[in-house]
């Protein structure tokens, strides 16, 4: 994925709000998703400033689902950049384009994909370290996880996109304390704050990607909070992990920003300690090692139904991730599993070092213990309801162009 001029950071668009500073959508970055106007049926586009480009302006007919463009690969994912990118330059531009334009601000937009399968990982080794040390102080971070990463099968049905409400799950609830659990609402509700890695191709069942290769099943990346109930969570996980504590809402933002696109931002692979292991051979790539991480930074806001504006909660970068994109990939089908256009890998809560790079409640307060301050006089131990989640994304380094992910927000109901 080398640089080319759908890099340049002085190109411009002839769709003048992609020039704004600080604009999301430049056309640096050109992300696809889903839309639909009022009376038109979803299909394909591609965001450009405050602007959305039907695809059927390039003679493509997504449907109602961007899987089969992520079957296609990476050649023709890469074509269809470059004519996205020349069309809608001022360098050489297609005002034919214009009359595919669609405002933002009329559209709804839709999950971006089908997602037959669904699996969630746990590379961000601060988060894993510091809920260690919460549930198991004498051994915070069990030996198996610098060897592989590890993951769980999570529930594809209740993906939903931003913007759509969050139902305050039910589950059984057990306290230190009490002599046998009981059932009702989560009153440890949680966000964490992730990366999903959309599946491009796929492989065969019975066929491994090898780790050289892995990348090329990626046709891109989405931001993915994986709302969490602790209590329920904390009852249910042993011995066979999440389930019904996770699976009630996971909620995705609409855009699929291209491995393509983030080609500027790579940067080497999470630095191991010494005393580390290496990673065994199938997970070992020196190409991975040295430019397989991503410099992906989020932010989760919080505003509560008094609050005017959000406030800002955290902010980290997905190169803190232990493990990445290109292992996930490869250990999912390293046993013969098979990942299938549209699929979703989580990255796991993405947390850093310093105290305001947590990206899950469950650290920010140290399990409730230290509720956070907010503007106005509130605080929050857990989410209550009515209030709003809002996680948001960007790359930015000195001689790119800064590009976003748009945002992933949802509001707690009861």
């Amino acid at each position: 994925m080398d640089l080319d001029a759908t890099h340049d950071p002085e190109l411009t668009s002839w769709v003048e709000s992609a020039n704004t500073p600080g604009c999301d959508f430049p056309i640096q970055n050109l992300p696809f998703g889903i839309f639909k106007t009022r009376n038109e049926k979803p299909r394909g586009g591609v965001a450009i400033g405050d602007q959305i480009l039907d695809l059927a302006a390039l003679g493509i007919r997504t449907g109602p689902t961007l899987n089969g463009l992520a079957t296609m690969g990476r050649p023709v994912w890469k074509k269809l950049r470059k004519a996205l990118s020349r069309g809608l330059s001022h360098q050489a531009p297609n005002r034919r384009l214009s009359k595919y334009l669609v405002p933002m601000k009329r559209a709804q937009m839709l999950l971006p994909v089908a997602v037959g399968d669904y699996s969630d990982f746990f590379t961000g080794i601060h988060h894993a370290t510091n809920l260690g040390k919460l549930l198991r102080p004498d051994n915070p971070l069990l030996p198996n996880y610098k060897w592989l990463p590890i993951g769980y099968h999570g529930r594809a049905s209740s993906i939903v996109v931003s913007g759509t409400p969050v139902a305050r799950p039910r589950g059984q609830i057990k306290g230190p304390d009490q002599e046998q659990p009981s059932f009702g609402p989560s009153r440890r509700l949680d966000y964490e704050a992730e990366l999903g890695f959309v599946v491009g191709p796929g492989n065969p069942l019975g066929k491994p990607i090898g780790i050289g290769e892995a990348l090329n099943h990626v046709f891109g990346v989405v931001l993915l909070n994986d709302w969490s109930a602790r209590d329920i969570q904390v009852w249910e996980y042993q011995p066979l992990g999440p389930f019904l504590g996770k699976s009630f809402a996971t909620t995705l933002s609409p855009w699929v920003v291209t491995l393509e696109a983030l080609a500027p931002f790579r940067c080497p692979a999470f630095p191991r300690a010494g005393g580390d292991p290496r990673p065994l051979p199938y997970l070992y790539d020196e190409t991975d090692q040295r430019e397989g991480g991503l410099a992906i930074g989020l932010e989760m806001h919080l505003r509560t139904a008094a609050m005017k504006a959000p406030a800002r909660l955290s902010r980290g970068n997905f190169r803190d991730s232990y493990w990445t994109a290109a292992q996930m990939v490869a250990h999912h089908s390293s046993n013969g599993c098979n990942l299938q256009p549209g699929d979703l890998l989580g990255s796991g809560t993405i947390s850093g070092a310093a105290p305001d790079s947590l990206g899950s409640m469950m650290e920010l307060t140290q399990g409730g213990r230290n509720p956070l301050s907010l503007p106005g006089g509130e605080s929050r131990a857990w989410l209550e309801d009515g209030d709003e989640v809002i996680q948001k994304g960007c790359c930015e380094r000195a001689g790119a162009a800064r590009i976003g992910f748009g945002e992933a927000r949802g509001v707690i109901r009861q």
